[in-house]
């Protein structure tokens, strides 16, 4: 069976995030992929691929012949007898709105014409389109994937979709603003991008160790924490590491979970073992609004070198043959609109590292920003050799 996964803005880490997890991945068009899981792919509780676990994905949805047969079915195997809500999305190379309301209203016209449930005809309301493909929040808000009788329908070509899973906004929102400790100086790694650099570290079994040795205010900590792993972070400053312990104590809720805080520098610090895979935003620099001058950015590439570099040598005797190793790295804004990079790929591959290769992308492509960001996120993704 295959499944469908939207992708998110920056689609190549969409991509890599999905190749990361599920197997034969799948370019459908700029915005679609099809992908098929395993057994140690993240599921949910109905057994199948988890929305909740993937920060690149937009909406999820699976195979199936045809719409109308499977509300049908749908509804007489649910008992549900209330109002049948439907959305429609296409996706086709030539699609609008017109054409996803005109699939919306034939579904309509069809099921108020079948006795569902004996002796009631069904009621149905269709979604209006603004455009061709329903936004995500439209699908959240409108519960498409989540209540019982409610359906986004999605078509591509002359293949047909049911949503499963549309990406939680509220969820992201209150992981990223309602955190207890919060500081702008040290940077905003979004919950989602972290969510991604732990899963680009490939699957991991239940209660795996996740090493953050730059973690901040602890974004990726609690985010390994909500996908079942064991939190370890470790940073150069001591404020740090005590709003990461305020921001664990909060996403946990006083559970007294199983994780680990430790003051120290990444560059030479005795990490605890074990340690299972290692996803991080490494040092980034410092903040900057507008576009550096040559002499500015060139001093501050030196220092963010300097630093990122020497963890990988000092954590190399420390991990595992085939660990692997997720992190976002500074590149940054140039006059013409380009980004100037760390370029430390190579040097990292002399070191003992693997860099990891992608079907449907590769390293150079997974840079993560917002138009006009000066200082953005490449991420690298490599596993010790």
């Amino acid at each position: 069976m295959d499944y469908l996964a939207v992708l998110g803005r920056q689609k190549n880490i969409s991509l890599a995030e999905l190749e990361s997890l599920f197997d034969n991945v799948s370019i459908l068009s700029p915005k679609l992929a099809t992908f098929k899981f395993t057994k140690s792919s993240p599921v949910n509780e109905a057994g199948e691929p988890d929305i909740d676990r993937l920060g690149g994905t937009m909406k999820l949805a699976r195979e199936i012949k045809n719409p109308l047969e499977y509300i049908i079915d749908d509804i007489k195997s649910s008992g549900y007898d209330g109002k049948i809500v439907i959305g429609v999305s296409d996706y086709s190379k030539k699609s609008s709105p017109r054409t996803s309301q005109r699939w919306a209203l034939d579904l309509k016209a069809k099921l108020r014409k079948t006795e569902i449930i004996p002796g009631k005809k069904p009621s149905v309301r269709i979604l209006a389109n603004k455009s061709a493909d329903l936004s995500t929040a439209t699908v959240y808000h409108n519960h498409l994937c989540k209540k019982p009788g409610h359906y986004e329908i999605l078509h591509f070509a002359n293949r047909w979709f049911v949503g499963i899973g549309v990406q939680d906004i509220d969820a992201y929102t209150s992981r990223d603003q309602a955190r207890p400790a919060r500081d702008a100086k040290v940077g905003m790694l979004p919950p989602k991008l972290a969510q991604i650099l732990i899963n680009l570290c490939g699957p991991l079994p239940k209660n795996a160790t996740i090493l953050d040795p730059f973690c901040g205010t602890g974004v990726v900590l609690q985010e390994a924490f909500l996908m079942n792993f064991r939190p370890y972070g470790t940073d150069l400053s001591d404020r740090m590491v005590e709003y990461s312990e305020r921001n664990l104590d909060w996403i946990t809720h006083d559970e007294k979970p199983d994780f680990l805080l430790e003051q120290g520098d990444a560059t030479n610090h005795s990490w605890k073992q074990p340690i299972d895979a290692i996803a991080c935003e490494g040092y980034l620099g410092p903040p900057m609004s507008l576009a550096p001058a040559d002499i500015k950015m060139k001093d501050a590439m030196h220092d963010c070198k300097a630093i990122i570099v020497g963890f990988f040598k000092n954590v190399y005797e420390q991990i595992a043959s085939g660990t692997p190793i997720a992190m976002a790295i500074p590149a940054w804004l140039r006059p013409d609109g380009s980004y100037q990079r760390l370029n430390i790929l190579d040097e990292l591959e002399s070191l003992g590292y693997n860099v990891m290769k992608y079907k449907n992308t590769s390293q150079r492509d997974l840079l993560y920003y917002r138009d006009g960001q000066v200082v953005a996120r490449e991420i690298i993704v490599l596993r010790k050799k």
